[in-house]
């Protein structure tokens, strides 16, 4: 029967191990994004349903299109692995990246706030800002609209509302719950201009052109668009999604799949595009 003494003894040698680095610290340490996805050959992507051109999911298919899943694609083939989207929301987004729901989210702005819970890639590509006017309004500049008496919608929170009330903050803004709800408040006259990055101005225009004209005030504007991963120490899956960004501009992938899939899911032709949104 072991005694009082062994018993002691036992426990500490267990405390012993317990901190010993190499082998069995490593065993215990939480598998990377990168090791996951090459053990499982499976890469796992947030899709929000509705969203064309960025996401859509067909109802009836059950098939996910849209040029950011385009872009995925394109990874998980680079990586040899299979596609996997999981269905998420913009809001959920940043929640599934931390709990290791999905390994990857493209189409995020990097704000200081989200960069606290996710870590990004370098830009995608840039996304300028644009209005959309009412007839007969043909602001050049932002400084035309950095006016009391100029009335600006904007979905609260977003890309939009940041930019515009750094821009222009005189203006008089209102910010409404969703996007829709700014172009719903241009349609009725409640306000002169709606602010929207160009990917979702020519889609709305796309949709109902009697709404008003999209202009690209000067000086430009622009967000970045990027691709969120979850944060770890190890970045080994940050740096191979780099590198597969630095190859798909190289080869004139990004321009190639934002326009196709702009034309095939929103009827927006490359030449509707204007010449100084850069991409």
């Amino acid at each position: 029967m072991p005694n009082r003494r062994s018993f002691i003894t036992n426990i500490a040698g267990l405390a012993a191990v317990s901190y010993l680095p190499g082998a069995f610290a490593q065993s215990v340490a939480p598998e990377s994004t990168l090791a996951r996805i090459k053990r499982t050959k499976v890469l796992r992507i947030g899709g929000v349903r509705g969203q064309a051109p960025y996401y859509n999911k067909d109802l009836v298919s059950g098939e996910w299109v849209g040029f950011m899943v385009d872009f995925a694609r394109s990874l998980a083939a680079s990586l040899n692995v299979k596609l996997e989207v999981q269905e998420t929301t913009w809001g959920n987004s940043v929640l599934d990246l931390q709990t290791r729901k999905i390994d990857v989210f493209f189409g995020m702005n990097p704000t200081p706030v989200r960069r606290e819970a996710v870590g990004f890639s370098e830009p995608l590509f840039n996304n300028a800002f644009t209005v959309v006017a009412k007839k007969g309004f043909t602001p050049k500049t932002w400084a035309e609209l950095n006016n009391p008496n100029v009335k600006i919608g904007v979905d609260i929170g977003s890309s939009h509302d940041q930019m515009i009330s750094r821009v222009c903050p005189n203006a008089t803004i209102v910010r409404l719950e969703k996007a829709d709800d700014a172009t719903l408040a241009l349609q009725t006259g409640r306000v002169d201009v709606q602010v929207l990055v160009w990917l979702l101005a020519l889609n709305v225009l796309k949709k109902s052109p009697g709404l008003g004209t999209m202009i690209v005030p000067m000086p430009l504007e622009a967000t970045s668009t990027n691709i969120a991963v979850p944060k770890e120490d190890d970045k080994a899956w940050l740096e191979t999604i780099n590198k597969w960004i630095e190859q798909e501009r190289a080869a004139g992938k990004i321009k190639t799949t934002v326009l196709q899939n702009l034309q095939k899911l929103s009827g927006v032709r490359p030449e509707d595009v204007p010449p100084q949104i850069p991409l």
